[in-house]
């Protein structure tokens, strides 16, 4: 029984650190910009060509930042399906890619949700991890901000969420839920931290 507990439990979710030093700044210019090409704010003397452009830096900023996050999922991804590759009780249930892409974003473990909202200050993962998603499954690597029309750059989101329903879209696959699996969440920092004082502790018990 502790065996197929075990099995039941999928490889963590760990997310790195993946914003530079002008990363949030940007962003904050960004909807500022945007409110002041809305007329929501005074735009006092910049140009809308001025506030285009920071409104882009921002949007780019914020595609650069998902496409990291993207790129740990999808990593966690293909470490859950070798996962469940391995436990035979499950042999005829063939889980795929999308199976854990759809966990993740529709239906993860309440704990998951909470630590992302409490801790976190993350209200909505939905969107971001799909979008992150979804921008993975376009881009090999991050391009620079002058590879990307100032069109997408507008309206990425609407973009990667096209894109990731397309990829969940490609096959039927099983929900992991059903079959008992859950798996935890962690910032890689956060993550070192916890292995570091397990071997540490075991380390302590050899000794005595």
């Amino acid at each position: 029984m502790q065996n197929a507990q075990a099995a039941r439990k999928l490889p963590p979710l760990i997310l790195h650190p993946f914003a530079d030093a002008s990363g949030p700044h940007k962003l904050v210019e960004s909807s500022r910009a945007s409110l002041m090409l809305q007329g929501l704010l005074p735009a006092g003397e910049r140009t809308p060509e001025e506030l285009e452009r920071i409104l882009l830096e921002g949007r780019y900023q914020e595609v650069r930042m998902l496409f990291y996050v993207g790129r740990d999922i999808q990593r966690w991804v293909a470490q859950c399906v070798e996962h469940v590759s391995r436990n035979p009780e499950l042999q005829p249930i063939v889980f795929r890619p999308q199976s854990f892409a759809a966990y993740l974003v529709q239906n993860p473990p309440a704990e998951v949700v909470s630590k992302l909202k409490s801790k976190w200050g993350v209200a909505d993962h939905k969107s971001i991890f799909s979008r992150a998603l979804g921008l993975n499954v376009i881009l090999a690597d991050m391009p620079s901000q002058d590879a990307f029309a100032p069109e997408f750059l507008r309206n990425y989101h609407r973009y990667a969420d096209t894109m990731f329903h397309c990829y969940l879209g490609q096959t039927p696959f099983p929900d992991p839920a059903h079959q008992g699996y859950t798996f935890q969440i962690f910032a890689s920092g956060e993550y070192s931290r916890m292995i570091e004082r397990e071997c540490a502790e075991h380390a302590e018990k050899a000794e005595q």
